[in-house]
């Protein structure tokens, strides 16, 4: 009996348990907003041009009347130039952020508290973001360094070990775990490539990850749409370790991006370029390869090694990447952002000569300097990640056939519009209908 009252108890804590849960999902928007609206309407400026926004604060999609909002402004990632408060009347408020002499970009913060609760927002805007120069230098021996490190992949065999994942498979899709050997012996590169039932030839697509030590997942969607893709990670970690095992990695690989720093022969990124060259090998070695159309694409750390593949790879023949990171690292050291990860940002501080030097040899920017081929881009202003000044200094580098979709309210990642243009575009590139 006392048995049976112990299970009820129990019972009973796991559905309220379960109940109260479910009634704590997050909510999907705040429940205080800000609604920042510039004055053009591009969120573009000339340079000198002084750049206003129009300001409201809604509580359940109503104007707060006579709240006073603080607001901070200044060049993006930098310190702030002017402090303030402001006190919307009839429920709005303007605020002028200045200008800019030199092509970049300029952010308003704003916050405000309401019933006890601090809400805060960002906006920045561009002024002449086209005309935004890197400030990395190209090593004179850039090509023959990595001309050489090429050359010395080839001798390294790819040993492809391909295990079907039925359990990942559809009706139209199969999908395959697959191990590659890369950089050195005993060194692998895993992926899970992707391919149509039909039987037939197909474009090949190359997939790098975003920046982290995380598991990789089977991406099913490019495959639907077309393509042959390989989804990779960069770290040589296989994604069916146990999960004890791959927190241990995980915890060894914290700030991954500054191992070996001071080494450009060592640097960690040398083997994960490498990598990204390794899969464009596998890809094209396919016997269900159509033989002409190589794409690749991705977004953040792999929007980043989708413009060095194609820099460095002359198979590729277009590319699709959204907010590149690792671009214009040396842009701390002339008091504007760097891209991801902010090598040389003052909470970092590793501006050594021999870090310096490194950075030159895998910016992003130069890569992009070496691109030949179509390439599709796209980024947002409200990027507090990859800061649009870094990006805009690696698209402003690339002198190929290039169009950008920007969609200035967007953060640290796209809209599904956005990602349905991108594949609509490689798609047309490579003829699939």
């Amino acid at each position: 009996m006392r048995t049976l009252k112990t299970l009820c108890i129990l019972l009973l804590f796991c559905n309220s348990f379960h109940l109260l849960k479910a009634q704590n999902s997050p909510a999907p928007i705040k429940l205080v907003q800000f609604v920042l609206t510039p004055n053009h309407a591009d969120w573009n400026y000339k340079l000198h041009e002084q750049a206003t926004l129009k300001i409201m604060v809604h509580k359940y999609g109503v104007p707060i009347n006579g709240i006073q909002v603080h607001y901070q402004y200044g060049p993006e990632f930098m310190p702030s130039e002017k402090e303030g408060h402001v006190t919307l009347k009839n429920g709005t408020g303007e605020i002028n952020i200045g200008t800019l002499k030199t092509p970049g970009f300029k952010e308003l913060k704003v916050k405000v508290t309401v019933d006890g609760h601090t809400y805060k927002d960002q906006v920045k805007l561009g002024f002449n973001p086209f005309e935004i120069q890197p400030t990395v230098t190209m090593p004179k021996d850039f090509d023959v360094f990595w001309n050489d490190v090429l050359e010395a992949n080839k001798k390294i065999p790819m040993n492809p070990v391909v295990t079907h994942k039925p359990e990942f498979s559809t009706d139209k899709v199969d999908v395959f775990l697959v191990r590659l050997q890369n950089y050195k012996k005993g060194k692998h590169l895993y992926g899970y490539l992707s391919k149509p039932k039909d039987g037939k030839k197909h474009p090949v697509l190359f997939h790098p990850p975003g920046a982290g030590v995380k598991k990789i997942n089977p991406v099913l969607a490019f495959a639907e749409a077309g393509f042959i893709s390989f989804t990779t990670e960069i770290h040589g970690i296989s994604p069916e370790i146990s999960k004890a095992n791959y927190n241990d990695l995980k915890h060894a690989l914290t700030d991954y991006w500054a191992l070996n720093l001071h080494d450009k022969d060592k640097y960690y990124y040398k083997s994960v370029y490498l990598g990204c060259v390794r899969a464009i090998d596998f890809l094209t070695s396919l016997p269900e390869f159509d033989g002409k159309n190589v794409v690749v694409t991705g977004g953040s750390q792999g929007g980043a090694l989708t413009i060095v593949t194609a820099g460095l790879d002359k198979r590729v023949t277009s590319l699709a990447s959204f907010y590149p990171a690792l671009s214009d690292h040396t842009g701390y050291l002339h008091n504007r952002p760097g891209g991801w990860p902010h090598i040389f940002s003052s909470k970092h501080g590793n501006t050594s000569e021999e870090n310096i030097e490194t950075v030159t040899y895998y910016d992003v920017v130069n890569f992009a300097k070496k691109i030949t081929v179509p390439g599709f881009y796209s980024t947002g202003y409200n990027d507090n990640t990859c800061a649009p000044t870094s990006v805009f200094s690696a698209f402003n580098a690339v002198t190929a056939p290039k169009e950008i979709v920007i969609t200035p309210i967007s953060g640290h990642w796209r809209f599904g519009e956005t990602n349905t243009q991108a594949i609509n575009w490689l798609k047309q590139k490579c003829g699939i209908e």
